[in-house]
Parts: C-alpha cells; sequence; structure tokens
C-alpha cells in the first residue's frame, strides 16, 4: 500500500478528489472516506482484487480522525492534503507555515504585495511569484516545470467560480487565516465602560506597529474585518472602495493614518 502511496501527488491528488467533490465544495462527507481511498488505490495502480477492506480501514486510521470519518462529519480538502501528501509535494503546508495567520493585518500585507497590479485579485502569473518566493523563504529549490504544476494546481482547487483568479476569500482559504477577531466582541447591550475597553483591545490588535496609529495593511486588516461582519465574501474592489470612504471619514487630520483618537470619535467614543 505504501508503495501505491509514494505515487501520489498534488495533481494526482486533486484528479481524485474531483472525481467525489463534483460540485467543488471543498469537502467530502465522511460517509465517502472508505471509497475515496479504494478509488484513489485504484488510480495508484493497485489491482481491485488487492483493494482489501483492512487496507482501506488502516487508510482511514492513518490519514483522517475518528471524529471527521463519521458518516454525519465533512472532511476538508486542505486537512487530507496536509495528511497524505509527501513533503517535497505538500505545498500547502509551506502556505500554512507553522501556524495560520492570526491577523488580517498580515493577511492584507501578503495580499498588497502580491496583487502587484492593484486589480484586487491575485492572478495565476502573481500566485507564481508568492509561490515562488515562498520556496525561497523555506529554501526548497523547484523547477521552473515544477512551480507551473504547483501554481496551476493551487488555482484549480481555491479558484471556486474559475475565472482564473483568487480573490480574498480564496487567499484566506490558502493561508488558513483564523476567524475574524472582530466576532470577539459584542455591539450591542455594552455600557461605555465596556466599549472603550474593547476599543482598546481592537486597536491594539490592528495598531501591529505599536506607533498609535493605523496605516497600509493595518487599516486594511480593519477594513476587511468590519466589512465581512455585515457581508462575509468580500472582493477586493469592495475593500478598496471602503478604505477609501472610512479614510476619507476618519482621517481628520489628513496624514495618511488614523490615529487612535480618530477612530474612537468615528465609533462615537471620547477617550480620556
Amino acid at each position: 500500500m505504501d508503495t501505491a502511496l509514494d505515487r501520489l501527488d498534488a495533481a494526482h491528488f486533486l484528479q481524485i478528489w474531483q472525481h467525489f467533490d463534483k460540485d467543488d465544495k471543498g469537502y467530502i462527507e465522511g460517509k465517502q472516506i472508505d471509497d475515496f481511498f479504494k478509488y484513489m488505490l485504484l488510480k495508484l495502480g493497485m489491482k481491485t482484487d488487492d483493494i482489501t477492506e483492512d487496507k482501506v480501514r488502516r487508510m482511514r486510521d492513518r490519514f483522517v480522525s475518528p471524529y471527521d470519518s463519521a458518516a454525519d462529519r465533512n472532511v476538508q480538502i486542505e486537512e487530507l492534503a496536509a495528511m497524505m501528501l509527501p513533503v517535497e509535494e505538500n505545498f500547502l503546508l509551506l502556505f500554512r507555515r507553522e501556524t495560520p495567520l492570526d491577523n488580517s493585518v498580515e493577511f492584507m500585507r501578503i495580499w498588497r504585495n502580491y496583487d502587484t497590479d492593484s486589480s484586487g485579485y491575485i492572478s495565476a502569473n502573481e500566485l507564481k511569484g508568492f509561490l515562488q518566493d515562498l520556496f525561497l523563504q523555506h529554501m526548497k529549490s523547484i523547477t521552473p516545470q515544477k512551480l507551473e504544476e504547483y501554481t496551476d494546481t493551487m488555482m484549480k482547487m481555491f479558484d471556486k467560480n474559475r475565472d482564473g483568479r483568487l480573490d480574498l476569500n480564496d487567499m484566506a482559504r490558502i493561508l488558513a487565516l483564523n476567524e475574524n477577531f472582530l466576532l470577539k466582541f459584542k455591539t450591542d447591550s455594552c455600557s461605555l465602560e465596556d466599549r472603550k475597553r474593547d476599543f482598546e483591545k481592537i486597536f491594539a490588535h490592528y495598531d501591529v506597529s505599536k506607533t498609535g496609529a493605523l496605516e497600509g495593511p493595518e487599516v486594511d486588516g480593519f477594513v476587511k474585518d468590519m466589512m465581512e461582519l455585515v457581508k462575509p465574501s468580500i472582493s477586493g474592489m469592495e475593500l478598496d472602495k471602503f478604505r477609501k470612504a472610512l479614510m476619507g471619514h476618519c482621517d481628520i487630520n489628513r496624514d495618511g493614518k488614523i490615529q487612535k483618537n480618530e477612530l474612537a470619535l468615528c465609533l462615537g467614543l471620547k477617550l480620556s
């Protein structure tokens, strides 16, 4: 069985996955997992008679937790790919780094850096540049052919509407961005003191540079999380439009930044 799995690469994994996830939901049901493993072994060259229930059970125990393999649970493509692909193929682990991104500011810094034409989308060519830099950062060599293959596979896995480009939500899935920080705070039934305390926590979270003002990707990260409280799926163009409006309203001294007291006033708070 291990010999067959040695032949598994990212492209093969995606082809096998798409056989089951025909609607491109990004997950398969737990009750499908045995059939998934049977089909995988068959596509990797194992004879039908050699694909036993015991081999399938061992694969399930090895790659899928009992919690996820329950019939009423879903198995995510990213999770299974991270478990099954060999190290040299598992570029998803490079995207995730050692821990998921826990701050929209860093996410937006990456987004702005690779959306080189400021179109509000990441094209295949821009994604290729991101991938290449990522491999260099991890001191891993990659051939031009392999880079093209990885870029193509990533586009197929995450470009949900098949328009040949990635939007903010696609990239957030790739980079495993953690839950919206602003969801931790209640917006109603709070006293003035509660609101001031929450504001201090919120501002400190987005003021990554600790300068007492939000600028660049710090503003972007705050805008992204604010918008997604109302509209879970936003485009880069929508973010830019709202960012411009926020800067016009909150940047009172027109220095290109949002000072702490400026943001407080915009939110109806007066800091002592």
